[in-house]
């Protein structure tokens, strides 16, 4: 593999550019009310948990864009709880470092709910929470960066599975939990500090993929225009 820049002396690999898809896996799982939700939900596989939340930046959306998540849509939607709705969708999964705690939190709202209600809501049968788990797969571009300049260049190329793979899923992987971007960077030395701090900023959470896409696109044209004008 190329070296291009260094570190101190220490050559520094090139940034490999992947790019992903998750694939839906059904669980043959599903709920109708909200208890079966809570008891479903306590068990289910992790993956399904990300997938309800992170999933839907990787498939076309044509009903309620608005919620930025599954469970809110379904609340809405399926049980016609706008509470319940607004309170699942002011939950940030970017702001729970695993998965565990973030079905923790959906279990605490469920029971929450379930408190103020006299009645136990319902779905209707075409409209039941189905359980659907991830996996995702991970393909190699064959492209390199190979200088932190070029990432301004590249950035706007990049198709929405590679953004979502090196900014949003490196979050989840262990043991680094940061994106991609950083991690490169911080091999570069410390004269990146305040373009990784710009970074580490951004949630992508409340922003579609091509918004999140020209966020950093910008961010890294800024920070080469100001490098350049010293």
């Amino acid at each position: 593999m190329a070296k291009s820049q260094e570190n101190n002396g220490k050559p520094i690999s090139p940034f490999a550019v992947k790019d992903c898809a998750l694939v839906a896996i059904a669980t043959g799982k599903k709920a109708q009310n909200l208890r079966e939700l809570r008891d479903k939900l306590s068990q289910i596989h992790a993956g399904s948990i990300y997938y309800h939340f992170w999933g839907g930046m990787l498939r076309l959306q044509f009903d309620e864009p608005e919620y930025n998540n599954d469970f809110s849509a379904w609340a809405q939607n399926g049980l016609h709880d706008s509470c319940l709705a607004e309170r699942w969708g002011a939950i940030v999964p970017s702001e729970y470092d695993d998965l565990e705690k973030l079905r923790q939190e959906l279990i605490e709202v469920i029971e929450e709910r379930l408190d103020e209600s006299e009645f136990v809501p319902w779905s209707k049968t075409d409209k039941q929470f189905h359980f659907i788990r991830s996996q995702i797969v991970v393909y190699d571009t064959h492209h390199e960066i190979h200088h932190f300049r070029e990432l301004a260049e590249v950035f706007p190329t990049l198709s929405l599975g590679s953004v979502f793979y090196h900014f949003i899923d490196a979050q989840r992987r262990y043991p680094v939990g940061q994106d991609d971007f950083r991690t490169w960077l911080s091999e570069l030395g410390n004269g990146y500090d305040d373009l990784i701090g710009q970074l580490a900023e951004v949630d992508p959470y409340f922003a579609s993929l091509s918004e999140l896409r020209l966020r950093l696109t910008n961010i890294f044209t800024n920070y080469n225009n100001k490098r350049t004008k010293k």
